[in-house]
């Protein structure tokens, strides 16, 4: 068996890397939604399916376990998965996780009382973080900013823009008094140095690529139901639904070398 990592397009390829580091002996395969990208868009329905059918090739990949980065499948999905389509599906022994409650459970630890996040506008829309927050905690408040300027941004070369957009999105953050960023897109981690010197000193920024793979770590400490199946050979697969030039050189962008990529059918 094999760790499965999923994610609407190239983002997720940052947890990806990030998991692979923290826990390089585990067998690890990725899948990328290129085909059907941005997920942000979409409708609930349109993104579970598509959501559905991703994790239905990483189990045929021998995936037992599947963490999906995306944090608007994650929103959107995750849950309808977990409680409607998992439990009747016929795949014994596999279990689909989503990254919004590692990334809130990082806050809570740190003691944060006034947390912002930023994310994509399906994301934000859906409230999946405010709504997981008050079950844990209700004297903790949470300020959401949508930014969807920020991954065509990252994913168009749109280095000489991102200073002001940094700066609108983040001021009403800043005004109001939150000690906390969360991070609620895997593209962002590739902006979070510069979200930290925009923010200044005084306000935390935490990124899911420094999160996950700890708390990933610790949910496989706790359940060697999933541990103890998952190969231990080092290896890693890549797969994204379409493939480009473009795709290829955002992807080795992303990973930080070049990779191999291979096509997965997943309609």
């Amino acid at each position: 068996m094999k760790l499965g990592i999923f994610d609407s397009g190239l983002g997720g390829l940052i947890i990806a890397k990030a998991v692979h580091d923290h826990m390089p002996d585990l067998d690890i395969v990725y899948l990328g939604d290129t085909l059907r990208l941005p997920y942000g868009n979409r409708s609930d329905d349109a993104i579970y399916e598509f959501t559905r059918q991703c994790v239905e090739f990483l189990f045929s990949q021998d995936c037992n376990l599947v963490v999906i980065a995306c944090n608007t499948a994650s929103a959107r999905a995750l849950r309808r998965l977990q409680q409607e389509w998992l439990p009747g599906a016929n795949y014994p022994g596999r279990n689909v996780l989503g990254v919004i409650v590692p990334t809130l459970e990082a806050a809570l630890d740190h003691g944060y009382h006034n947390l912002g996040l930023i994310g994509t506008n399906a994301t934000v829309n859906s409230g999946i973080y405010p709504e997981e927050l008050k079950k844990v905690s209700e004297k903790i408040d949470i300020t959401q900013k949508a930014t969807p300027l920020l991954v065509p941004l990252i994913e168009n070369e749109g280095e000489a823009w991102l200073g002001d957009v940094l700066e609108h999105y983040l001021e009403p953050l800043k005004a109001r008094g939150c000690e906390c960023i969360l991070l609620g897109c895997t593209h962002y981690a590739l902006l979070k140095n510069q979200i930290r010197k925009h923010l200044g000193q005084g306000i935390e920024v935490l990124s899911q690529d420094e999160i996950i793979p700890a708390k990933l770590a610790d949910y496989l400490e706790r359940h060697s139901e999933y541990a103890d199946e998952i190969s231990r050979g080092g290896t890693i697969e890549f797969y994204v639904s379409d493939i480009t030039p473009g795709y290829k050189a955002a992807a080795a962008k992303l990973y930080g070398r070049e990779i191999d990529i291979q096509k997965a059918e997943v309609a």
